[in-house]
């Protein structure tokens, strides 16, 4: 069995169809997206097109859970960026507001969350070990658990059960700006990880930026030097 594992597009066409290209040539038996679709600024509707047909989001990720809050409960810079999001989008993706926090795979053995199976907004790498395994205690048939959030790609084993985070599609943050997914292989009964790594065009990406986003320049400097601003 192999799963191919992307989170974080964070509205990044560019990124994304290096990805999903990437995929393909693996051949995996299925694809999984664990959040944090839209909210960026380099072609998020060319984006989302890309991932409702090709990988439609799993679990939900904290900036999902902008655009099916009520606008009320935002802070005004959040507000008033989700309301240029939808202008892109042609209003916030139906899907967003009926995403689950968790979902299992992988014949049971394999758990996804975005931040945590307890919160999208939260760090799993950053709970101690005993908070860490508390999470998945629900699950006690998980043998892989795989998230994203931190845009950081990390991989621990503890008491029989594999951590992963998936690194990120898009907005890197250690200076390395290529677009990143993780691909799961389970063989005679064993699991392996693999982090997989793909250039994109990040001029592209921050030219697109520049000329559509509310931030632009804060866009296009995280795409081009994977740093954040």
């Amino acid at each position: 069995m192999r799963l191919a594992i992307l989170t974080d597009v964070h509205g990044n066409r560019f990124a994304l169809e290096a990805v999903l290209e990437d995929i393909h040539a693996v051949t995996p038996d299925a694809v999984y997206n664990l959040g944090d679709t839209v909210w960026g600024m380099a072609d998020p509707a060319g984006a989302w097109a890309l991932q409702r047909e090709h990988a439609p989001p799993t679990v939900r990720g904290n900036t999902d859970e902008f655009l099916r809050a009520d606008p009320a409960e935002l802070e005004a810079g959040t507000r008033a960026y989700r309301e240029v999001l939808e202008g892109q989008l042609g209003g916030a993706p139906s899907e967003l507001a009926v995403l689950p926090l968790t979902a299992v795979v992988g014949e049971g053995e394999v758990l996804l969350a975005h931040g945590s199976p307890a919160d999208a907004w939260e760090a799993l790498f950053a709970l101690p070990e005993g908070e860490r395994l508390a999470r998945v205690r629900e699950w006690p048939e998980a043998r892989v658990v795989v998230v994203g959030h931190t845009h950081t790609e990390q991989i621990v084993s503890q008491r029989g059960v594999t951590f992963v985070n998936a690194g990120a599609v898009s907005r890197q943050k250690d200076g390395d700006p290529v677009a990143r997914w993780v691909l799961l292989e389970r063989r005679a009964g064993v699991w392996n990880v693999t982090f997989r790594r793909v250039p994109y065009d990040t001029e592209a990406a921050a030219q697109w930026a520049t000329d559509h986003a509310p931030d632009g320049g804060a866009e296009a400097y995280m795409v081009r030097t994977g740093l954040r601003p």
